[in-house]
């Protein structure tokens, strides 16, 4: 019998239930699990959220569920509604970091939680 190990990212760290949607991410970009998403408000497409975006981008609003390659067109992909993260593992945009993008879930009601762990 063969073996399989399970190496995760450790990018969920509780026990907060998560909850995914499908999503499109625009195209241009190759992001990794533990992005964190901005909506784009005239395409309802999402991007890496970049603090000085302008078009609705620049607040965090989801995080990418898995690898996602849309830099040869725009792509569907999971990403998380609802979880709690490890703000080590999480890849953030321009001018954001873990305390801004956890702000921004707090201010938006969202489920999401930035976790900073010792």
């Amino acid at each position: 019998m063969g073996e399989a190990t399970f190496a995760p990212n450790d990018l969920l760290v509780s026990d907060v239930p998560v909850i995914t949607r499908n999503i499109t991410i625009v195209s241009g970009q190759n992001l990794k699990r533990g992005a964190v998403l901005g909506n784009i408000t005239a395409s309802d497409k999402y991007t890496l959220s970049a603090s000085a975006a302008a078009d609705g981008s620049q607040t965090p609003g989801l995080v990418l569920a898995t690898d996602c390659d849309a830099s040869a067109g725009d792509v569907v992909a999971a990403a998380y509604a609802s979880g709690a993260f490890d703000s080590t593992k999480l890849f953030l945009g321009a001018g954001h970091t873990a305390a801004t993008v956890e702000a921004a879930f707090r201010k938006a009601g969202a489920p999401l939680y930035v976790r900073v762990l010792k």
